[in-house]
C-alpha cells in the first residue's frame, strides 16, 4: 500500500474542512496546511485532487445524508435560477459538482447585460441582500448579491450568492475543464439532474 504524499494528506484534510464545515476549497486547502503543521509555502494540491478526496469523504462518512441534501440545495437553486431567469443564470460551484451537503451554500453566476438590473430585480421583489466583491474569472472583481434564504427541507437557512458579471463573460464560462467536464449549468441542466436522481 503507497504511502499518502503531502498533497493528499493535504487533499484529505481540506476535504474534511469542506464537508464538516462547510468551508470553500481554497480557505480549507489553507487551514489544512496549518493543521497539519508544514511550512505556510508548501505547494496545494489542485482542485481535482481536493475533490476527489471530497467525494471519498462523502461516500464513507455522509453516504446516508448527502444526496438528500444535495437534493433540497439544488432543487432550492432551481426556484431562485426560475426568480433570476433575465439574467442567464448557471449553477457553479459544490451545488452544480454534486459534492454539497447542508452546510454548502449556494453560487449562482448571472451575465448580465446591464449589472445593477440584477440588483433592481431584488429590490422590486423585496429580497434583502448583501452586496460584496469576489474575484471573478480572469482575477477581476464581481459583484456578488448574498441572500439568506430558507430551505424548508433542511429546515434551515441558506446562504445563496449571486454573482454578477459581464454577458461577454459567458462565451468563455462555458468552455469545459480539462476533463471534459462543464463548471456550471442552466436551470435546464439543472432540472435533467434531478431527474435522473429521481429516476435512479
Amino acid at each position: 500500500m503507497s504511502v499518502p504524499s503531502i498533497a493528499d494528506e493535504i487533499a484529505q484534510t481540506a476535504a474534511r474542512l469542506v464537508v464538516e464545515e462547510g468551508l470553500e476549497w481554497g480557505p480549507a486547502k489553507r487551514r489544512a496546511v496549518r493543521q497539519l503543521g508544514l511550512p505556510q509555502r508548501t505547494p496545494l494540491p489542485d482542485n481535482d485532487r481536493v475533490e476527489a478526496a471530497v467525494r471519498e469523504y462523502i461516500e464513507l462518512f455522509c453516504a446516508d445524508t448527502q444526496p438528500q441534501e444535495l437534493r433540497a440545495l439544488r432543487e432550492l437553486a432551481v426556484v431562485w435560477m426560475e426568480r433570476m431567469a433575465p439574467f442567464r443564470p448557471y449553477l457553479a460551484g459544490a451545488v452544480w459538482r454534486g459534492t454539497a451537503t447542508r452546510l454548502s451554500d449556494i453560487y449562482i453566476q448571472m451575465f448580465c447585460d446591464d449589472p445593477k438590473s440584477a440588483e433592481i430585480a431584488l429590490i422590486d421583489h423585496n429580497v434583502q441582500y448583501d452586496v460584496t466583491q469576489v474575484t471573478g474569472f480572469h482575477g477581476e472583481t464581481v459583484d456578488a448579491l448574498s441572500i439568506s434564504s430558507f430551505c424548508k427541507p433542511l429546515n434551515e437557512a441558506v446562504g445563496v450568492h449571486l454573482m454578477v458579471y459581464d454577458f461577454d463573460d459567458l462565451r468563455g464560462a462555458l468552455k469545459p475543464d480539462g476533463q471534459g467536464r462543464t463548471s456550471r449549468g442552466e436551470v435546464t441542466a439543472l432540472r435533467a439532474l434531478l431527474d435522473a436522481e429521481a429516476a435512479a
